[in-house]
């Protein structure tokens, strides 16, 4: 564009030298002088605006990077908490799927078996809700039915169930079991979770509902008065089949929180489980409330199930 300027400069100045022009050429030359002026303003225009988008694009960049960065840091933290809390778990699980696979034997005053007193108080709450729990006194485990302690196709407790609890609650609490560790589990069916809005809220499979079952049963507990440090929680799935899969009866008997008093007595500070509330927050990132689950359009048309 410069020389273009500088060569409508020096015609000028030869019409000058070599006498005058006509108005017509003069209007033609001042008319493409003109638009060689408007032509450089533009490019310099283009040119500038050029430069702000590589400017923003580089800033854009230099965030996309920080931005990796941080995302990267916050992932090595969660994988460094979910490892502690897989090896914490661990001795707690143990101690549970122990007590599970022994045979069962009657209940004395043994080192492995549950206190005359405290077993008979069991047996009373159990017999006296026996739609909602039942009491293996052989193994000290309580069971909560998942079809009537949880809201249709949710991990929300319902009423008569936070009742039970706090019944169930008072008894943990007694003199007689005020010492042991108790193990919460929860268990479902081997129906996959399809409904959308299950998968949506976070709930992408049955280990994640099994999970978050025992955690809200566990943190009512914790909310009743039982001391987080002597509880574990975990789930598992489909895994531990209590009856046929095969059967709507007998998928109902596998949808259950477990409840296991353990023969052995919290260690101070702190249990092989961590805390409750670690639990839950760690759980309640990824996966919002309420969670429904049913395995088709067609199970709408049957009674709901707690799935």
């Amino acid at each position: 564009m410069a020389r273009m300027l500088k060569w409508f400069g020096l015609a000028t100045l030869a019409f000058s030298l070599t006498g005058c022009v006509s108005a017509e050429q003069y209007s033609a030359m001042k008319l493409s002088r003109d638009q060689a002026v408007e032509q450089l303003n533009q490019a310099e225009a283009d040119a500038k605006s050029a430069r702000s988008q590589s400017d923003a694009y580089k800033a854009q960049l230099e965030q996309i990077a920080n931005s990796g960065n941080t995302t990267q840091a916050m992932l090595a933290n969660y994988s460094q908490q979910v490892a502690q809390l897989q090896a914490q778990n661990a001795a707690i699980t143990a101690k549970y799927e122990d007590i599970l696979n022994r045979p069962p034997q009657v209940v004395t005053l043994g080192e492995t078996a549950l206190p005359a007193n405290l077993s008979n108080a069991l047996t009373e709450f159990a017999n006296a809700n026996p739609d909602i729990v039942t009491f293996d006194a052989a193994r000290g485990v309580v069971k909560f039915k998942s079809d009537v302690t949880f809201s249709s196709g949710s991990t929300d407790l319902n009423e008569r169930a936070m009742s039970t609890l706090q019944r169930f609650s008072s008894i943990l609490n007694s003199p007689e079991a005020v010492g042991y560790e108790l193990m919460v589990a929860g268990h479902t069916d081997n129906q996959r979770v399809t409904r959308r809005a299950t998968l949506e809220a976070g709930n992408f499979d049955n280990w994640y509902l099994s999970s978050h079952r025992a955690i809200s049963v566990a943190a009512e507990l914790v909310k009743n008065g039982v001391n987080r440090a002597r509880l574990g929680v975990a789930g598992y799935a489909d895994q531990q089949p209590i009856a046929s899969n095969s059967t709507e009866a007998g998928r109902s008997q596998n949808r259950r929180v477990e409840i296991v008093i353990l023969p052995t007595h919290p260690r101070s500070g702190s249990v092989a489980s961590g805390s409750i509330r670690g639990a839950r927050q760690a759980t309640e990132r990824v996966a919002p409330r309420p969670l429904d689950k049913d395995t088709d359009a067609a199970a709408d048309q049957r009674p709901a199930l707690s799935k």
